[in-house]
Formats: structure tokens, C-alpha cells, sequence
């Protein structure tokens, strides 16, 4: 018997028992859209990661005010917190940077007409847009200008612009921040969500103003800063950036113990990302493909069972002139087609799976992974292909007389 006969009559008889064939595929289905789709999900969350790092701004060093280390010793005279002198002698003394934008940031009642909301107010200066990479959609950002002036104008991010005016130009308007009036000099470019902070939610005014007439938090310092956004000049200067910024705060504050300020690298940052969402996806992986372990015993047990059922059909074939190899052919086909229709099936419900997730879920960046399908139908065939050889050798040792007896 050649193969094309041995696969012909494979296939006629795993259509001929619909049923028993669709049981059998079913963990190998199961297995390969559980694999496809949660390779996809970790994929995509390693993208959505490093995409957020991205939003933050390019090649950006965050400096916060404060330190885990609380115990520090310092001499007398000293700022207790960072102050806008030291953002701008970061930009002046730190030859590895290209940008510096100091931040004072707080929570805000807002209202325009009769609509009343809270945001995020921050003080800035005209480098953020820079800096932590934001574009303006209509209008224009606070300018060197508003923050020497302290004058009274804010950028409205998208969201808020929607809940104070709807569909209407909020150039050009007044509206209250803290009972205070701001003319609304801009609308900015959406920019999303970034580890559970809405960038769109948020309204821009000078830095000054912020400090002078908002909040009123001054030191005898200067005015202090919630943090300072820096931008290295690319990304090999972040290690030098972090390097000279903290020798250059440890001078200015005079530390001669721990910091009382932390300087957070995005780059190391995004390492760690990367790394945790890569050994996530790898355990996913590797628990899905559980399930195609247990799709594929589940094959040579209803194969098993299916040689004890056709018990008679193999003899009469033997006894016929069927040899042993074209037996174990049979068989094996048999397996390997029930594997591979399964998993090509599971293919299909994984991408399936993971469109619905990319479309219905804050997971956009869930993808495709082709290396994943490649995968899981290679394992799913190879599966087939193993377990479907026990019950295949057993069924080609059976007697013919032995088999035709038992009937």
C-alpha cells in the first residue's frame, strides 16, 4: 500500500466517526489557541510597556525630590528639597543634556461656565514640550515670556478640553483654576495613558504662576519642584546624564551622606521592564503548552481505544496481505492528521482571541506572534507524530487470527 492510499484511508476513517475525531482534536485545539494567545498577550504587554517608557519623552531622566535612604547627613544652609535654581544649573553645568523641565505638580478644582472638575495642574516652562515629547494641536505651550511675567494662562490637555467645552474652541476662553481666571492659550495633542496616569488630563501654566498664585509653595530657596523632567542628548549620555546630575545636586545641596534626592533612569527602567514581561510571557507560554502535553495524551488515549475497537478491521486487513509497516502507517497518519487539523483550528481561534483582546480590551498591542503559530503547530504535528506511534505499533503487532478471533 503506498501513502496516498494509506492517507486516503485515514481520512475516511476519522470522517466516518465524526465525533471521536472532534473529542480527539479538542486538547490539541485547546492547546494551540491557549498557546497562540497568551504568547500574543505577552508580547504585547512587552509592547505596551516599552511604548509607555517612550511616551514619557525620549532618552528622559526623571528627579525627584527626596530619597529611600531617609537618614542623610548635610551641612547647615541647605535646600531641603529641589528648587527651580537647581533645573536651571542642570541645564547650564551638565554637558550631557539637552533639555531641562522643572514641574510643580498638584490637583486643582476647575471650572468653566456652570461646569465644575478636578485635574492635574502643572507648573512648567516652555522646554516640557521637549523634553517629555508633547505637541500642541492648536494654539501654543507656555513661552519664556508667561513664566518671567507670571502670567495667567494655561494648555489644556484633551480630556479636560472635552469635559469643559465639548466640541467648542476653548482657545480664547476663561476659565478658574483654585477661583483663579486663565486665558486658555492651547490645546494639546492627545498623548494617552501612561502607567495609569491620563497625560490628557492635565492642564500646563507657568511654572511661576504655579508657585506664586496657585499653591503658594515657596522656600527661601526658590520655588520648589515636584520634579524635573531631563532629557539626555541620546541614549548612550543617559548613564553620563545620571552620573553629572547627581555629583552636580550633591554639590549644590552640600550631601556628605546619602542623597535627598533620586534620580530614575529610564533606560534602566525599561530594562527591568523588559526583562519581568519577557520571563512573563515565557510562563504563559510554557503553561499553555501544558495544555498541548495534555492534548497530545489525550490523542494516544482515544487511539488506544480506537485500536481495541477495530480490532477486527485490522485483522481482516492483515489477513488480507496488509503488512505490519502498512498498519503502523495507517495509524500514524491517522494521529498526525487529528494533531494538525487541531491545531490548525486552534491557530485559527488563538488569532481570533487575539483580535478580540486587541479590539476590546486596553491591550491594543496584543499582536500576532508568527513565531508563535509556527511553534504551536510544529509541537501540535510533532505531538501527533509521538504520541500516535505507541497505539500505531500496537495496532501493527496484533495477530490476524488472534484479532479475528476475538470478534
Amino acid at each position: 500500500m503506498n501513502l496516498f492510499e494509506s492517507l486516503n484511508m485515514a481520512a475516511t476513517t476519522l470522517v466516518s466517526n465524526k465525533l471521536r475525531s472532534g473529542l480527539t482534536m479538542l486538547g490539541i485545539v485547546i492547546g494551540n489557541a491557549s498557546v497562540i494567545t497568551m504568547i500574543g498577550v505577552g508580547e504585547g504587554t512587552q509592547i505596551l510597556a516599552t511604548d509607555q517608557f517612550k511616551n514619557l519623552g525620549p532618552n528622559t531622566l526623571f528627579i525627584l525630590p527626596g530619597s529611600p535612604k531617609a537618614q542623610n547627613i548635610r551641612s547647615g544652609g541647605t535646600p531641603p528639597t529641589l528648587v527651580l535654581s537647581d533645573a536651571r544649573a542642570i541645564a547650564r553645568q551638565v554637558p550631557s543634556v539637552s533639555g531641562v523641565a522643572p514641574i510643580v505638580q498638584s490637583s486643582a478644582v476647575i471650572s468653566y461656565q456652570n461646569i465644575t472638575t478636578t485635574s492635574i495642574l502643572q507648573g512648567t516652562t516652555a522646554e516640557f514640550t521637549t523634553v517629555r515629547n508633547f505637541a500642541v494641536d492648536k494654539g501654543r505651550f507656555v513661552n519664556a515670556l508667561d513664566v518671567k511675567t507670571d502670567k495667567q494662562i494655561a494648555a489644556l490637555g484633551t480630556d479636560i478640553a472635552q469635559r469643559l467645552f465639548g466640541n467648542e474652541n476653548p482657545l480664547g476662553k476663561q476659565i478658574r483654576i483654585n477661583n483663579l481666571s486663565f486665558e486658555v492659550v492651547g490645546l494639546m495633542e492627545g498623548k494617552g495613558s501612561s502607567f495609569g496616569s491620563n497625560q490628557d488630563d492635565a492642564i500646563f501654566i507657568p511654572i511661576t504662576t504655579m508657585s506664586k498664585r496657585v499653591i503658594g509653595r515657596t522656600s527661601p530657596f526658590g520655588i520648589r519642584l515636584s520634579l524635573i523632567s531631563v532629557a539626555a542628548k541620546n541614549s548612550e549620555s543617559m548613564d553620563a546624564a545620571e552620573f553629572q546630575i547627581t555629583n552636580l545636586l550633591r554639590r549644590r545641596h552640600k550631601i556628605v551622606g546619602d542623597d535627598d534626592f533620586t534620580v530614575r533612569n529610564q533606560k534602566d527602567a525599561l530594562t527591568i521592564v523588559t526583562t519581568i514581561t519577557s520571563a512573563l510571557t515565557l510562563l504563559l507560554g510554557a503553561i499553555s503548552g501544558i495544555s498541548l502535553l495534555v492534548g497530545g495524551i489525550g490523542v494516544m488515549n482515544i487511539m488506544l481505544v480506537s485500536v481495541t475497537e477495530r480490532t477486527q478491521e485490522i485483522g481482516l486487513r492483515k489477513a488480507i496481505g496488509a503488512t505490519q509497516n502498512d498498519i503502523l502507517i495507517q495509524f500514524t497518519i491517522e494521529a498526525i492528521i487529528l494533531s494538525t487539523v487541531g491545531g490548525i483550528i486552534g491557530t485559527l481561534i488563538g488569532i481570533g482571541s487575539i483580535l478580540l483582546i486587541a479590539n476590546f480590551s486596553p491591550l491594543k498591542s496584543a499582536a500576532i506572534s508568527p513565531s508563535a503559530i509556527i511553534l504551536a503547530v510544529s509541537v501540535s504535528g510533532g505531538i501527533g507524530l509521538f504520541f500516535g506511534v505507541v497505539p500505531a505499533r500496537q495496532a501493527a503487532k496484533l495477530d490476524p487470527i488472534e484479532a479475528l478471533r476475538s470478534v
